[in-house]
């Protein structure tokens, strides 16, 4: 009878998982664990979008100390918590905790004011540990912290190599998007882990560089075509440079535009999906790949020679002020897309050294301004279809401005066009370089279905926010592309004479006689 009773009292002893829920509470980290973004970048980010002259602020800040640094940060931006990605796995098993017991903590390294806005968010947390400006509670410090708290042991929900040490401290280790390295390194502190898996960083930041933009730079081998250039391997390599230094600037530069948008871009019904956008790609891996972007594009446009590399830094400056300025005024913003375009055959023509073509340049200014007034046009009629009147995030449309849009997109593709066939017949047809100009015949049909096809898409909504990753998955837009691929060769090698029948050889293959 008493070994019963003994037997029962020490079990009573022997806490059940159940009371461990009640006395250890699960603590949670912010920072890339909760929210899929670091607050201190994004803070810094709206800091220097706001006014780039913040950055001497911030060196002069730096030397008092990380603590005090992220107050200063916290204190300046502003940040609308809100709007931050979050990761909703990891809070469905936070609430769950809840449910069932478990007390919640929020233990983070960023500033305490950031982390009072994140509990506004989450009022799951029963308590709230953050750095104060004074102390950075990281790492070790974290650790002791919540030893002293919870001397009863605690779970701990972290993401990164600086949790190792509370992991070490906690009971249980719930590792949230960590590298391999991470967990394995948290598996073998001995204890029950738990892990909530970790998106593709290499696929994000390739999705984030957005390399099937590079598409459009393939407008650099248009003067080596029409300028006669076609059979020269000298002039392909150069070419060949210019159209790398533009891909690597301009996927820096999309890098660049993602973090100056990222506030818009997350309440924007498609955009907000994007890598930077969605926190699935961190701030400091696109911040490295933008730097390492620029770096490698102007020392390759710089191999090309003074001239290409003049025409890339030109590029470069005016899609910093598209990013920073001219994106946000309307029609000038479309015109500046379409600018870009004209300055990628300015490269070409720099690259291969052949003769300007004005019609060239004005006819490409034409064309992909038309498409960028599409790009808008489908952003005002999403917007109207969600019922929202105001303007447009980031932008400086209204939904009452669908109309106007419309006019002047079709109005620049229908100019394109006409511009084209202008070309035909006042330069194309009277280059001598080139074997069969008459095949450019084939040219202004392939636009006129093409930008039909683009703007009755755009009138039904089946248009793709970017008319460019449109084209690229349409496949009438393929076929089309692949038919004017083939004319271009033509026009440029001539069709071999068991082609032609007989009496058109030496008006087809030789020149046109049209020229």
């Amino acid at each position: 009878m008493a070994t019963a009773r003994a037997r029962r009292a020490g079990a009573a002893a022997i806490p059940t998982e159940a009371a461990m829920l009640r006395t250890a509470p699960l603590v949670v980290d912010l920072d890339g664990t909760l929210l899929r973004t670091d607050l201190l970048l994004e803070g810094i980010t709206a800091l220097l979008r706001r006014n780039p002259l913040m950055l001497l602020l911030m060196l002069l800040w730096l030397p008092r100390g990380r603590a005090y640094f992220k107050r200063r940060i916290a204190e300046g931006a502003g940040l609308d918590v809100a709007t931050l990605p979050a990761n909703e796995a990891l809070l469905a098993h936070i609430e769950a905790r809840k449910a069932a017991g478990q007390r919640i903590v929020l233990a983070t390294a960023a500033d305490e004011l950031m982390a009072l806005r994140a509990l506004r968010r989450f009022p799951v947390f029963d308590r709230v540990v953050a750095s104060d400006g004074v102390r950075n509670l990281k790492g070790e410090a974290k650790a002791a912290q919540l030893r002293a708290l919870y001397p009863q042991g605690f779970d701990y929900a972290g993401d990164s190599a600086a949790d190792l040490p509370v992991w070490a401290a906690a009971r249980r280790v719930i590792v949230v998007g960590a590298s391999p390295a991470v967990l394995r390194a948290a598996h073998r502190l001995g204890k029950p882990v738990e892990a909530f898996p970790a998106d593709s960083r290499p696929r994000a930041l390739l999705k984030a560089l957005r390399p099937h933009q590079w598409a459009k730079n393939a407008l650099v081998f248009l003067p080596l075509v029409l300028g006669g250039r076609a059979g020269e391997t000298d002039a392909w390599a150069s070419a060949g440079l210019a159209f790398l230094a533009l891909g690597l600037v301009a996927s820096a530069s999309y890098l660049l535009n993602d973090l100056l948008d990222l506030s818009h871009d997350r309440a924007h019904w498609s955009k907000r999906e994007r890598p930077l956008a969605s926190g699935r790609l961190p701030i400091a891996t696109g911040l490295a790949a933008l730097l390492l972007g620029l770096a490698g594009g102007l020392a390759v446009a710089a191999l090309a020679g003074a001239a290409v590399l003049t025409g890339v830094l030109a590029y470069l400056a005016l899609t910093l002020a598209y990013s920073t300025w001219l994106k946000r005024v309307p029609m000038l913003d479309a015109l500046t897309l379409g600018g870009l375009f004209s300055l990628r055959i300015a490269v070409g023509v720099a690259a291969v050294a052949v003769a300007w073509s004005p019609w060239l340049l004005t006819f490409s200014m034409f064309l992909f301004t038309s498409l960028s007034f599409a790009k808008r046009y489908t952003e005002l009629r999403g917007a109207a279809r969600r019922g929202r009147s105001g303007t447009i995030a980031g932008r400086g449309y209204q939904p009452a401005d669908e109309a106007v849009v419309l006019a002047f997109g079709v109005a620049s593709g229908l100019s394109s066009l006409v511009i084209f066939i202008l070309y035909l017949a006042n330069e194309a047809f009277h280059h001598a370089a080139l074997a069969a100009p008459l095949a450019l015949w084939s040219f202004p049909l392939i636009l006129a279905l093409f930008m039909g096809r683009v703007w009755l898409l755009a009138g039904r909504d089946a248009l793709h926010d970017d008319p460019v990753a449109f084209a690229i998955k349409d496949r009438p837009s393929l076929a089309l592309a692949g038919i004017a691929g083939l004319a271009f060769a033509v026009a440029a090698f001539g069709l071999p004479h068991s082609l032609l029948p007989q009496g058109l050889e030496s008006s087809w293959v030789i020149r046109s006689s049209v020229s």
